[in-house]
């Protein structure tokens, strides 16, 4: 019997904790990123859309703010702000390599910190 209530306790308990670690499915963030312009809009929505699970993704050009939508069980924040850095655009948390930076366009190279 004491077998019995152990076990029960234990799947108890691990099915408590698998519970905790549910992700949203629809998760919000908002995320600033450098830029100037129309091209940039378009080449950092293009990369954020490009990373599985994000399901919508609009920068604006005013406040520099990448709205999301995420599926957290396909995808990360720090993934999209890497996809991000990769074509050029620095994030607060990941910044783009020199060469990824002056890839870009001229009237799309912002002053970077």
């Amino acid at each position: 019997m004491k077998k019995v209530i152990i076990m029960m306790a234990v799947l108890f308990i691990g099915l408590s904790t698998q519970a905790q670690e549910k992700k949203n499915k629809n998760a919000k963030h908002n995320v600033t990123v450098n830029g100037n312009c129309e091209m940039c809009k378009k080449r950092i929505e293009k990369a954020a859309y490009a990373v599985s699970g994000v399901k919508s993704a609009t920068w604006d050009i005013n406040t520099h703010v990448l709205g999301l939508i995420l599926n957290e069980q396909k995808t990360a924040l720090l993934d999209v702000e890497k996809a991000v850095a990769k074509v050029g655009h620095d994030t607060k948390d990941v910044k783009a390599t020199k060469e990824d930076y002056d890839n870009l366009h001229g009237c799309c190279m912002y002053e970077r910190n």
